[in-house]
């Protein structure tokens, strides 16, 4: 029969195991936050060590269950006005088509997945998504022919480049592997950097005249 010395030792024995499982749960879970973030950013701030191809529109690029062909891309600039400031703003045109053979399912682009690399070190500019048909969030249909659209960044009234780039994310088809309790079944999730891709933009003034 266990004394009470080593019922009382089991206790605290139970209780350090127990508090410090929870601290190696918790610092897992830190270490898997922060790879997300290094895979999002993919290294794009700064050209040294990029780990992705750097390619020259047009060109066709295939990242998750998207495969973009990208065309052009155009400054637009919106002059200052009496009651209204400089505005500007980057569109980039591809056409895209939904290759989701995992889940054969129709879905509109996240506007995540697209993302302006400014360089000198500043944030990636998440895009708006694509506007195909002249519809914002148009839902791509799978095994249908690629369909012509548009995605937008926000940019500086005085942003100016001879080159911009446009780094493309690909969500993968896996499960979280039961981490933590997490779900099982694979779906699209942690995208991924796959590209950066170059394109020379036009200077295009729009000054709100009726054409």
């Amino acid at each position: 029969m266990e004394s009470l010395d080593d019922v009382i030792d089991a206790m605290i024995a139970e209780r350090v195991i127990h508090r410090h499982r929870r601290k190696w749960l918790i610092a897992i879970a830190l270490v898997v936050v922060l790879a997300l973030i290094v895979l999002a950013t993919g290294g794009w701030k700064e050209k040294t060590g990029r780990t992705v191809p750097t390619l020259t529109a047009p060109v066709t690029v295939t990242s998750g269950k998207w495969e973009y062909n990208f065309t052009k891309a155009e400054i637009v600039q919106h002059p200052k006005k009496e009651y209204s400031p400089a505005e500007a703003e980057l569109l980039v045109y591809f056409d895209l088509k939904n290759m989701d053979d995992e889940e054969d399912t129709s879905d509109s682009l996240d506007g995540r997945l697209l993302r302006l690399v400014p360089g000198d070190g500043k944030d990636l500019i998440e895009s708006n998504g694509a506007t195909c048909r002249g519809q914002l969030g148009w839902v791509v249909v799978f095994g249908l022919p690629p369909v012509s659209c548009v995605t937008k960044f926000d940019i500086p009234p005085d942003f100016t480049a001879d080159v911009v780039e446009i780094g493309v994310l690909g969500e993968r088809f896996e499960s979280d592997q039961g981490f933590l309790g997490a779900n099982e079944d694979p779906y699209w999730q942690q995208p991924e950097a796959d590209a950066v891709v170059q394109l020379k933009p036009a200077i295009v003034v729009d000054n709100g005249e009726k054409k």
